[in-house]
Order: C-alpha cells, then sequence, then structure tokens
C-alpha cells in the first residue's frame, strides 16, 4: 500500500513540476513514506529523519524534509516537536504537497515554521490521480482506502480512516491502460478487498471484470479478511486461470478466545472451514498467512493453537510479529500487555522453526515439477546474471540462463531448493 501511495505522490508532485531522483545526494527535498502499523516501523522514520539532517549537514545543504503516511495520522504532534522535519502530510492530503512545497521553497524557509496537512477524509480515494510507475511487469492497483473492521490491535482506520472503494470503472480503465503500457500482471489492493463496494458492485463482480481485460495475465489480490471470504469468490478463481492460485489470508491467532478479543469476528474453525472449502475447490491453491504473537492474556496452550492451524494448514510462508500496544486500539485502551517478552519471543522463535520446516518441505515436494513462471527482473542478491521469476502461487524462482526475457511467462523446471527460494531452469 506504501508503494502504491508513493506512487500517488510521485504523480501529484511531476504534474506540479517537481522531479524524481533517485539519489539522495542530489535532492533538494526528500519525503519519507511511513507505515504505522508496528512500532519498529515508527522507530525507523525517527532514526532516517535524523541520518537524513546528519548527511544534508554535512554536504552543507538546506534540505527540505518531509513526513507522509500513516505515523502522520498517529504522531503529527511528536512529529512536529522532535524532529527537525519542514513538513507532515497525511494519506488523505497528497493533493496539498505541492502548494505546501512551494510555500516553504518561496519563504526560502527563513520562518522554519513547520506546514502540516493531516486531516482524514471520508471520500478521498485519489481516483483523478494517475499513478507515476517505474515500470516492469507488475503493478498495484488500490480499490479500497481506509478500513471499518476495528480488529482490536490494529491502527489503520485510525491513521488512513474509513473505508472507500475506488469508482469501478476506474479500476477497470486503469488495468487496460496497464496492459497497454506492457503490465502482465496486477495485484488489487486494499485492506480489505472482500469489502469493496461501489454502485452495487462487489468485490466478485470487480475480480471478474478485471479477469475479462485482454491481454492481462496475472491478477492477484490482497488482503482479504477470513469474516467474509464468499464461496462466489472461491468458484470464480477456480474458473479463471488469469486468477492467480495464492491468497494471502491473515490468521492472527489460532485460539477463539483469543481472535474474539482481537475483534476477528471468526473463530478457529471456522477458519479451518474456510481452508478446507478453498483447497476442495482450487486443489493446488498457495495459502500464507499473518500472524500476531503474545496478544494480551495470551497462554501457552492458546499459542498451541495457533501451531495447530499451522500445521494443520501447511501454509507456504507466514509473516510472524509479536504484538506491540499502538495507540488509540482498544487493546491498548482495554487489555495490559501481559505476556512477557521472553515468552513472546521464545513463542515466536518456535514458530518460525516450524514454519521453516514446512516451507521447506514444500518447496522440496517441487523438485523436479514443471512451472510457469512469469520472469519479473535480471539479477539477484547473488548474481546479476540470473533472473528472478515467480509462480502463480507467488513463489520465488531463481533461473540461471542467459537467454531469459523480462515479461516472459515460460515453463521452468525445479533443479534446486531452500526455504524461500525455488532454483530451476
Amino acid at each position: 500500500m506504501n508503494v502504491s501511495d508513493t506512487e500517488l505522490v510521485t504523480s501529484i508532485l511531476k504534474t506540479s513540476g517537481y522531479e524524481l531522483t533517485e539519489n539522495e545526494n542530489q535532492a533538494d527535498i526528500a519525503l519519507l513514506n511511513t507505515c504505522s502499523v508496528r512500532e519498529n516501523a515508527e522507530q525507523r522514520v525517527f532514526n532516517r529523519v535524523h541520518i537524513i539532517k546528519r548527511n544534508a549537514k554535512k554536504q552543507g545543504k538546506n534540505l527540505i524534509i518531509g513526513i507522509l503516511g500513516c505515523i502522520v495520522s498517529n504522531k503529527k504532534e511528536q512529529l512536529l516537536k522532535d524532529l527537525p522535519i519542514d513538513l507532515i502530510v497525511g494519506p488523505d492530503r497528497y493533493k496539498k504537497l505541492p502548494g505546501i512545497l512551494d510555500l516553504i521553497i518561496l519563504k526560502n524557509n527563513i520562518s522554519k515554521k513547520k506546514r502540516s496537512a493531516f486531516d482524514l477524509s471520508g471520500f478521498e480515494t485519489y481516483s483523478d490521480i494517475v499513478p507515476t510507475r517505474k515500470g516492469g511487469v507488475s503493478a498495484w492497483v488500490a480499490i479500497t482506502r481506509g478500513c471499518n473492521n476495528f480488529c482490536s490491535y490494529c491502527i489503520v482506520p485510525y491513521t488512513r480512516g474509513r473505508e472507500r472503494s475506488m469508482p469501478f470503472d476506474n479500476v477497470i480503465d486503469e488495468v487496460k491502460h496497464l496492459v497497454v503500457d506492457g503490465y502482465k500482471e496486477v495485484t488489487l489492493l486494499g485492506q480489505n478487498v472482500n469489502s469493496y463496494k461501489y454502485e452495487g458492485y462487489g468485490f466478485v463482480d470487480l475480480l471478474r471484470k478485471v479477469s475479462d481485460v485482454d491481454g492481462l495475465k496475472r491478477i492477484r489480490f490482497m488482503s482479504p479478511h477470513p469474516k467474509d471470504f464468499p464461496i462466489e469468490l472461491i468458484k470464480l478463481m477456480a474458473e479463471r486461470d488469469n486468477i492467480c492460485n495464492h491468497i494471502h489470508l491473515p490468521l492472527q491467532s489460532g485460539n477463539s478466545r483469543v481472535l474474539k478479543m482481537m475483534n476477528r469476528t471468526y473463530t478457529k474453525e471456522s477458519y479451518l472451514g474456510l481452508v478446507d472449502t478453498i483447497k476442495k475447490n482450487i486443489p493446488d491453491i498457495v495459502l500464507t498467512t499473518d500472524i500476531i504473537i503474545g496478544f494480551p492474556t495470551e497462554t501457552e496452550e492458546e499459542y498451541l493453537d495457533t501451531v495447530d492451524v499451522v500445521k494443520k494448514v501447511v501454509y507456504d510462508s507466514a509473516f510472524i510479529f509479536k504484538y506491540s500496544p499502538r495507540p488509540h486500539t482498544k487493546a491498548t485502551k482495554d487489555y495490559k500487555d501481559d505476556v512477557s517478552d521472553k515468552d513472546k519471543k521464545d513463542r515466536i522463535v518456535n514458530l518460525n522453526k516450524i514454519q521453516d520446516e514446512i516451507s521447506l518441505e514444500n518447496n522440496k515436494s517441487l523438485l523436479g515439477t514443471k512451472l510457469e513462471v512469469l520472469v519479473e527482473k535480471k539479477g539477484t542478491k547473488k548474481s546479476k546474471t540470473d533472473f528472478q521469476a515467480r509462480t502463480c502461487g507467488s513463489k520465488l524462482v531463481v533461473i540461471n540462463e542467459k537467454d531469459c526475457v523480462v515479461g516472459d511467462i515460460m515453463d521452468v523446471t525445479v533443479t534446486d531448493y531452500t526455504i524461500n527460494v525455488l532454483m530451476a531452469k
């Protein structure tokens, strides 16, 4: 979602005469687009601002520094008070950026007044902005903004506001233009894509129409909520070849009592029932998930319920995080963070070990098999000549071939594997 928002900001600024540079030393303005979902993400922002300021000072530059995004909604007073910045702009006020920057530049920043625009909107979707993308084969398309679910641990409704859906025709037109521009794959984005609703159209209607776009080879979406995952969506995925057989299905906890405290509105049993329905209809589905460890009052036995779900579902990968209190949320107001750091760490280490073993076994089972991949780019961390590709199930594949072409969809044979990567020829 932050990548998508950055593409919007880039478009807004370019339209107003500003030019993007990838070289920090050339910049006159540095803008940090931020996330506030976890405390660690916020802390990195504070550290990064001081590094940018220190580097600019060494160069003798009067660099304009601004902070954008979710942390602005969450910690605006602290940002303005404690950081050497010039402006803050929240996720619904990006259109005000050019005017704020023009004013700072016009006044040569003499007054040192910090500028801000952070009010959340009940209607802003940026449907009139064409995002500026860097190119490639895959593109993000935001179909909703904000969230109405109010999970008790989650700060998103307070930092990104209430749920709004992009106009149906705008989404379809954007996808069509992406295909014309050479993109092979799109990912439909939302805090809960299932909640998409515009003038009588729901998410299944939108996904079906996107799937009908000529030339679009692959469609992904993230993230759905288990509470309202319709059977119609599962059937559509099974019917359409260009809808990828990958679902990121957040679990958060495998214990029904903890799930109720989280306000997730499903139980362990209903979640497993949904997984069973998905697997029966889409046998080759790849499932990934998010898990929070150490939610207030979580016992060792309740943690083991999460372990049980992980083993039963057999996820291909999982993002596992320890619970951290977020301001404004019900969990922070009403529950004591009473699970010790040691217990949280021990549980995370144990669950990661279990998930790694599952991921490794899943990848081992693919050794020698043929898979269809989309070649995404040339070069990996280990080799400039290898190519990175991805399966329909979103598995990363490294191909050691000289004649690959970025954007091609091709069959490869798996020759080796690790926990996170397949090697193929």
